[in-house]
């Protein structure tokens, strides 16, 4: 059994990680990112003083960052997952989400309440996306 290629992706423009791991890793066609909370990468802290909606913006620009970080972007996305806090901030994550997506396919998604996430964050959101 060969082994596939493994190739960790880093972007100085989507914030540093909180924990032992990448912020992508790209596995033959596929890139799987980690799961995004609303960090400036400037300055390591929370964006949006508790206001979903702006959490949710950060951590598409995130995203897209480090999608970018591997030549990809937001068209190349097949599968998301959405973490809330609190599921009635659902319609104001779905929003922002769907005006990311607009003009484009939207991928695949589940969208799950939590009971708490890092630093203290509303929302989360991680995405695989297909390169090859």
């Amino acid at each position: 059994m060969t082994s596939l290629p493994i190739k960790a992706i880093e972007s100085k423009l989507a914030p540093s990680p909180v924990g032992p791991y990448s912020q992508a890793i790209l596995a033959g066609g596929w890139l799987y990112c980690s799961g995004q909370i609303a960090l400036d990468p400037s300055t390591g802290e929370m964006v949006g003083n508790g206001d979903v909606e702006e959490e949710t913006h950060q951590i598409l620009k995130n995203l897209l960052a480090v999608l970018k970080a591997a030549e990809a972007d937001a068209s190349n996305i097949v599968r998301t997952t959405i973490f809330l806090a609190n599921l009635k901030d659902f319609n104001k994550v779905n929003k922002i989400y769907s005006d990311f997506f607009k003009n484009k396919v939207s991928p695949a998604r589940a969208c799950i309440e939590v009971s708490a996430l890092p630093k203290g964050g509303l929302v989360e959101i991680d995405c695989v996306a297909w390169l090859g």
